[in-house]
Parts: C-alpha cells; sequence; structure tokens
C-alpha cells in the first residue's frame, strides 16, 4: 500500500513539472512572438515596400544573415543614423558592403 502512495505522489509531482516546463515554454514563445511583431513594426516604418520585400526573400534564402542584416538596420534607425525610409537601392548598397567584407569561396578544379 505504501508503495502505490509513493507511486502515486512521484507521479503527481512529474505531472506537476511536465506542466511547470510546458509554461515556461509557451511564455518564451509568446514572448518570441512579441519581439517579432515589434522587430516587424519597425522595419515597416524604416523601410519601403520594395526594401522590404527584397528582405524577405534575403530571409528565405539565408535567414541568419537576414535577422542580421534586421538588426543592424534596426540599430542604425534608433541610433538616428537613418534619415527616412531605406529604399531598396540603399539596402542593395548596405548588402554590398556587408558581402565586401566576406572572403568569396572559389572552388577551382585542377585536371592533371
Amino acid at each position: 500500500m505504501s508503495d502505490d502512495r509513493e507511486l502515486e505522489e512521484l507521479r503527481k509531482r512529474r505531472e506537476a513539472e511536465l506542466q511547470s516546463q510546458a509554461g515556461a515554454q509557451s511564455d518564451a514563445a509568446a514572448q518570441k512572438a512579441q519581439l517579432d511583431a515589434q522587430k516587424a513594426m519597425i522595419l515597416r516604418q524604416i523601410l519601403t515596400p520594395q526594401a522590404r520585400d527584397r528582405l524577405a526573400n534575403i530571409k528565405m534564402a539565408r535567414p541568419e544573415f537576414a535577422d542580421g542584416l534586421e538588426n543592424q538596420l534596426i540599430a542604425l534607425a534608433q541610433g538616428g543614423t537613418l534619415r527616412g525610409p531605406v529604399t531598396e537601392e540603399q539596402l542593395i548598397d548596405i548588402l554590398k558592403k556587408l558581402q565586401s567584407g566576406k572572403r568569396e569561396k572559389t572552388i577551382e578544379f585542377k585536371r592533371k
């Protein structure tokens, strides 16, 4: 009988732990969704529609690069460096500057 009680207590504790973990995960997901919404709102204000389309295309191809670019654009806007909305041409220039710092990868074929 005491084994049954102990087993039941262990089950209840484990269930409570699982529920608290699920609650923490949902809180983290809600916080991430809120941050993403704020980020999207700021980008909507500082980018023209064409620039937003270009950024969306970049995000589909290279999500990590696009996240870094978005964070950089937001930092520039909050720092007061940007004057007016960023056009597609300005975004392309920023992309070129970011890419120029990176080394290009080339593949060479040596034939004998």
